[in-house]
C-alpha cells in the first residue's frame, strides 16, 4: 500500500511513514489507515502551484487514499519539513507528538532516504523530553513512563482533539514497557548530547517558567492551526468534511450527520461545526 502511494509522486516521494492508533490492530478493514508521505520538495510533489503553496503554508497537506480493498488518509510533508516539525524549533506539536509513539518506516526510495526519515524521527521523543521533564515535579520525573504520560497530556491540549478524556495516558498504557525503553534511550541521548552531571542526571535545557510558557503558546498556536488546517483540508481533501464527521463520532461518541448543503460548502460546513462541537464538548 506504501508503494502504491509513492508510486503516485514519481521522482519526489522519498520516504512512507505508518503510524497511529492502526499500528495496534490487526483486523483493518473498516478503518482508516495512516501515513506520513516525505517528498524532496512540493514544487515537485504537485502539477498545481496552489497545492505547493497551501502546503509550504500551512503544512500538511492530507489527502483520502485506498488500495487493496483498504482506505487511508495521508499527509504530504518535505523532507526539511518533516525534520524542523520532529524537532525543538517545531511551532506546535502536531509532527513529534504523533512520532514520538511507534510508527513504521514502510516504504523508502533508498538508504539515504530511509536514513534521513529515521533521523528526523528519533528527535520526537527528545523533543518531547526536553519540554515536559522542566514541568514535573521531582517525583514525576524518576518515574519514565510518568515523563510520556505528562508529556503526551500536554500535546493533547495543544489541538483540537476528538478523543476521550484519559486517551493520552491509554497511550502508554497500550505498550508500558515499550515506552520505559525508549524513555531510557531518549535520556541516555539527552545526557550524549549535553553530558551528565556529577549526580549522573541531566539539567534541564529550559527553566520551568521558560517550558510552561512554550506550552502555552503552541497550545494558543496548535488549536488555530486545527482550524485552519480543517478549512484547507476542506478544500484539498475529498469528502472531508464527511471524513472529519466520521473521526468526531468515532472518538468521542457522537452522532454527526453530514447534510448535503454541508458537502457542497465543506468550508462554510467546516468553519459553523467546529465551534458548535467545542461548546458541546465533543472536541476539545
Amino acid at each position: 500500500m506504501a508503494a502504491a502511494l509513492a508510486a503516485q509522486y514519481p521522482g519526489s516521494a522519498r520516504a512512507v511513514l505508518f503510524y497511529g492508533s492502526c499500528l495496534r490492530e490487526s483486523e483493518l478493514d473498516g478503518l482508516m489507515l495512516d501515513f506520513y508521505l516525505i517528498v524532496s520538495d512540493y514544487g515537485d510533489a504537485y502539477a498545481k502551484r496552489w497545492m505547493a503553496a497551501a502546503n509550504r503554508l500551512i503544512p500538511p497537506n492530507v489527502f483520502p487514499f485506498q488500495h487493496g480493498g483498504l482506505i487511508a488518509k495521508y499527509a504530504v510533508l518535505s523532507e526539511r519539513d518533516f525534520e524542523l516539525l520532529n524537532s525543538d524549533e517545531a511551532s506546535n506539536v502536531s509532527v513529534w507528538a504523533r512520532f514520538a509513539q511507534p510508527s513504521r518506516l514502510v516504504w523508502s526510495v533508498d538508504h539515504v532516504a530511509a536514513d534521513r526519515a529515521i533521523a528526523a524521527v528519533a528527535e520526537a521523543p527528545v523533543t518531547l523530553f526536553e519540554l515536559t521533564l522542566p514541568i514535573l515535579a521531582p517525583e514525576q520525573a524518576t518515574d519514565p513512563v510518568d515523563i510520556w504520560r505528562a508529556g503526551f497530556a500536554q500535546t493533547y491540549q495543544a489541538e483540537l482533539r476528538a478523543e476521550r478524556k484519559g486517551r493520552s495516558g491509554s497511550i502508554v498504557d497500550a505498550d508500558p514497557d515499550r515506552y520505559e525503553r525508549f524513555a531510557l534511550a531518549t535520556l541516555a541521548e539527552m545526557a550524549e548530547r549535553r553530558g551528565a552531571g556529577p549526580d549522573g542526571k541531566v539539567s534541564n535545557s529550559l527553566h520551568p517558567n521558560a517550558a510552561r510558557r512554550r506550552w502555552r503558546r503552541m497550545q494558543r498556536r496548535g488549536k488555530l492551526l486545527s482550524v485552519a488546517r480543517l478549512a484547507k483540508a476542506s478544500l484539498t481533501y475529498a469528502g472531508g468534511i464527511d471524513y472529519l464527521a466520521w473521526k468526531i463520532n468515532r472518538h468521542a461518541g457522537t452522532k454527526i450527520e453530514i447534510k448535503p448543503w454541508q458537502r457542497r460548502w465543506p468550508l462554510v460546513a467546516a468553519l459553523t461545526l467546529v465551534p458548535r462541537l467545542i461548546r458541546g464538548g465533543a472536541i476539545r
